[in-house]
Order: C-alpha cells, then sequence, then structure tokens
C-alpha cells in the first residue's frame, strides 16, 4: 500500500521519520551502493560523474564558502512551522543525507525518481536524471527567529544564539521588504547547471514539508566575485569587474581572521569553524546607470570599465593608491566606491559570493535588475555593517537600493557519515 503524501506534496511525517529513524549511515550507504535504482542506473545516464565535477561534501567547513563560485545560485530562505524539536532535528538529519546524494551526483533519496513502489511518490523529483553533479554546493544556516522569537524560547535554543547573530541594523538608501527577508533557516544551493541548483532546493524543501515553508527565494546567474586565485574575475550588471580584491581561499591566514568563527568566539561554542552570512537583493537602477558617461561610471566605481585597474593604474591587480593624485585631485575619488569599500580604509574584510538577478520588469517597464549580494564573514558588526556604515557617503548610493536583508549562522562542516547539519548545537 502507498504511503499518504503530506497536505503540501512532500514527505508525509510518517515517512521523513522513518527515513532517519533507519539511521543516516543505512541511508549513506545505500546511496554509496548506488541505493536501488540511483541515477547511474538509470538507462541513458552516465555510469559516474568525471571527478572534478564533486565537490567534496565532507570538512572543516561547509562546501558553498570558499568553494570556487560556481555560475548559478539558488538561494532559498524558510520558516520552520512546528513547535517540535525532535521533528526538526529529524529533517536536519534527512536533509544531511538527502545533501551528501545530490551533491555527489546521485538522487535525493535511495530509491530514486523511478525506482520506488509504483503508486508512491518518488523520492526524487526527477528534473536532474542524467545530469551530472554540476560542482553543486549545499550550504545552510540558522537564522535568529529560530532561537527566540516574539520574546518565545523555540526550541530551547535561546541560551545558545551567539551574540553576532543578531538582525541587521537599519542603513540609509535601502527599502527592505520584509516578506523578502529573514527566514529561521536557508539553504543556498550553487552549481553550474541551474537545473540541477534548482532540483537540489526543490527536494530539500520537499522532504522538509510538514516542518519548513518557504519564507522567500532567489534565483541567481553570473557569479560577482572571485573565491579563488585561479578564476578570472567577473562582471556585474553594471559592466564593471566585481570582486578583484576579494577574500580567496588559499589565503588561509585572512580566512582565519575574517571568515571562520573561532573557539572562544563570543557564545559560538558550536559554531567554531562555520561563519556568519549576510545576504542582501540590491535592485540596481539600470536605466539610470546606462545614461551616464563614462567618465560618471568608472568616478562612481572607482576603476576603469576595460580593464578593471584602479583610476591612476593601468591594470587591474595593479596596487589601490589612494593617495595618487591626477590633475590636482585624488585620482580615486573620496567617494567612490573603491575608495570607501576597500579593506585599506574599511578597516575589515568579508568573504563575498553574490550573483546577478533580473526578476523581469517592474509596472514601468524598468528592468527588475540587480545584485544579490552574498557575504561570509565572522562577525557580521565587524565585517558587513561596518563596510556597509562606511558607504553612507557612496556615489554609487545614487545608483542602487537595498530591497532584502537576511542574516544567518552557518555552522561547521559535516565531518563524517554520522554527523549532520547543526548537531553541536542540538546535541547538548
Amino acid at each position: 500500500m502507498s504511503e499518504p503524501t503530506s497536505p503540501a506534496g512532500g514527505l508525509s511525517r510518517r515517512r521523513l521519520f522513518g527515513l532517519v529513524g533507519a539511521g543516516t549511515a543505512g541511508v549513506l550507504a545505500a546511496g554509496a551502493a548506488g541505493g536501488a535504482l540511483g541515477r547511474a542506473t538509470v538507462a541513458g545516464a552516465p555510469a559516474s560523474d568525471p571527478a572534478d565535477d564533486v565537490v567534496e561534501f565532507t570538512g572543516r567547513h561547509q562546501a558553498g564558502i570558499v568553494t570556487p563560485a560556481q555560475d548559478r545560485l539558488h538561494f532559498v530562505a524558510l520558516d520552520v512551522t512546528t513547535d517540535s524539536r525532535e521533528e526538526l532535528v529529524a529533517m536536519l538529519q534527512a536533509w544531511t543525507a538527502a545533501a551528501r546524494r545530490m551533491t555527489a551526483g546521485q538522487d535525493a533519496g535511495p530509491l530514486g525518481a523511478v525506482g520506488g513502489e509504483q503508486f508512491a511518490p518518488p523520492d526524487d523529483t526527477g528534473e536532474a536524471l542524467g545530469l551530472s553533479a554540476s560542482r553543486l554546493t549545499l550550504t545552510v544556516g540558522f537564522g535568529p527567529t529560530l532561537f527566540t522569537a516574539d520574546g518565545r524560547d523555540r526550541f530551547g535554543l535561546a541560551d545558545r544564539r551567539p551574540e553576532p547573530l543578531a538582525e541587521l541594523p537599519s542603513f540609509a538608501n535601502e527599502t527592505i521588504d520584509p516578506a523578502i527577508s529573514g527566514g529561521d533557516l536557508c539553504i543556498q544551493a550553487c552549481a553550474d547547471d541551474p537545473q540541477v541548483a534548482v532540483h537540489a532546493v526543490r527536494n530539500l524543501v520537499r522532504i522538509g514539508a510538514g516542518v519548513v515553508t518557504v519564507r522567500w527565494s532567489q534565483l541567481g546567474f553570473g557569479r560577482t566575485s572571485s573565491t579563488t586565485t585561479a578564476q578570472a574575475t567577473p562582471r556585474n550588471l553594471m559592466g564593471f569587474k566585481d570582486g578583484t580584491d576579494n577574500l580567496k581561499a588559499e589565503n588561509a591566514g585572512a580566512l582565519d581572521r575574517f571568515v571562520w568563527v573561532a573557539d572562544g568566539d563570543s557564545g559560538s561554542d558550536w559554531l567554531a569553524g562555520g561563519s556568519y552570512l549576510v545576504t542582501r537583493r540590491i535592485r540596481m537602477h539600470i536605466e539610470v546607470w546606462d545614461s551616464s558617461t563614462l567618465d560618471e561610471q568608472e568616478q562612481t566605481i572607482g576603476r576603469t570599465k576595460g580593464a578593471g585597474a584602479p583610476l591612476g593604474q593601468r591594470e587591474e591587480f595593479d596596487p589601490v593608491g589612494f593617495t595618487a593624485r591626477v590633475d590636482g585631485g585624488f585620482a580615486i575619488p573620496e567617494t567612490s566606491h573603491v575608495f570607501l569599500a576597500h579593506p585599506t580604509n574599511s578597516g575589515t574584510a568579508i568573504l563575498r559570493r553574490g550573483y546577478s538577478f533580473v526578476d523581469g520588469s517592474d509596472g514601468l517597464g524598468r528592468l527588475d535588475a540587480g545584485l544579490f549580494f552574498i557575504a561570509f564573514q565572522r562577525d557580521p558588526e565587524t565585517g558587513f555593517v561596518q563596510i556597509q556604515r562606511n558607504l553612507r557617503l557612496d556615489t554609487l548610493n545614487e545608483y542602487i537600493r537595498h530591497t532584502s536583508s537576511a542574516v544567518f549562522a552557518c555552522p561547521p562542516g559535516v565531518r563524517d557519515d554520522a554527523d549532520w547539519w547543526g548537531r553541536a548545537l542540538f546535541e547538548v
């Protein structure tokens, strides 16, 4: 007899807890063996994925932070709808098992999209059949409201909320829409194939039916930063190279200083090896920008549009000369984005991992487009918040507006087959 689904069309509570009750290791063992019908057994699908197409799921840090930035993004924030800590834990365990499989290029569940009972819902939605892993990474985070909401300790976690995990303050030049901000949990799916990223989020949301609901989501394309020295600097929708001086995976010292939460950081024992994630949806006034002269654009950014060189220099990676002068004035204007945001002047650094977005047009025929800003840091107050306050006089503010905001604590990576996302937080 087929088992019933939840009203939302996902896994029933019984199926969800059965999956976890069978033991994460058991599920993973089935995955390692190919499952009852893993992707490798589907007719026409590749026997295995190329090794360089799979990003290792386990490690001290979650994948998807310093991993070489992929081309596509599907980001989703979720609200927890259950009051049961046990149900929430069971979902996180099931999510971890499914994520381990999908990042290896397998179906979300051991039976796969077509290998289960004919008259029961499949444990994978099937749109990624025949596709490779596409360097898929899945990164999860916990929002402030998971710990307390309206003064209520929701899951017995209030005393475990790290002090830096707090709602971001208000800034100038923002019109934040609460409907596309915040969230109890988040999932960041990055891949080189958009269908692989969407498939991963879709299946995790399906598994979480009855425990979580989607609050808001964002699709992104065209990475707007490089996270490794091997990657070329990409361009954003304003046509400028973006993230030239971003932190890189090869600079372990800088990552330890600015990105990774350390043992002994405020209230963050369970978070050591993790990081804080800040997201901002930044709408660009594309039509206004496009009507500006090349000189205005370069003076606003502080770099040349072609080579990406700091003004007054010739090549992209030439030193940023803040004291260099041209025709009696500073080569890089003091109100330019580079002048105010560069680590030399801001006094801090963050690991950027954003994406461009185009979400159609508004009612006036203007593109609803811009940057979905993503940044990882050791402490939001000394990272994003400090930089954003420094940007209050940024000339770029004339061309952009922040419309959504969120902050999450991303736990450390999954260490072995028995580990799962958030285990150190929930197992006291």
